[in-house]
């Protein structure tokens, strides 16, 4: 059975970003699986912005992983489906992507199996790499690696002379 490597990179925060707005659903070329949430009539607002006009709807997306924003957003329960099954019907072999931070808590909580409602206690850095591995739906994760760094943690070690050879 061959495995699966997946490194999940996360972009350095962009302006829109920085100021806590909403983005658009991004999309992920080549891993569509893999794009951003869908946050309906909340794209490209602030989160105080959306409190400000309705703060029971941002409570409920807070604390219900069913809860979908208004006007076409997507459930944190629907996200780490979509994402789960990309994930699951991937090739083997090494896949780069560059996917935002919710899209790495949403691939961390299908991996592992997670309850949906976890999205919220796990924070993915900017800038940062997280691969999974895996073969057979059973994944492992590392968390944090560096975008530079120079070795692959799965890589095999490097064979090393027998001094008694």
């Amino acid at each position: 059975m061959s495995s699966v490597r997946v490194h999940l990179t996360t972009p350095p925060l962009d302006p829109d970003a920085r100021r806590a707005r909403f983005g658009y659903g991004d999309p992920c070329p080549g891993h569509e699986g893999l794009a951003g949430p869908a946050t309906g009539a909340w794209a490209g607002r602030t989160l105080d912005e959306v409190a400000a006009e309705d703060p029971q709807a941002v409570r409920r997306w807070l604390t219900d992983p069913e809860y979908a924003p208004p006007g076409g957003g997507e459930s944190v329960t629907a996200l780490v489906a979509r994402t789960g099954a990309h994930l699951a019907a991937l090739p083997p072999g090494t896949h780069h992507v560059v996917v935002g931070q919710a899209v790495v808590r949403a691939a961390v909580i299908a991996a592992l199996d997670l309850p949906p409602a976890a999205f919220w206690r796990l924070d993915a850095r900017p800038g940062t790499v997280t691969t999974l591995s895996g073969r057979a739906g059973r994944w492992n994760l590392l968390l944090g690696r560096s975008p530079d760094a120079d070795a692959d943690p799965f890589a095999e070690p490097a064979a090393t002379a027998d001094p008694d050879a």
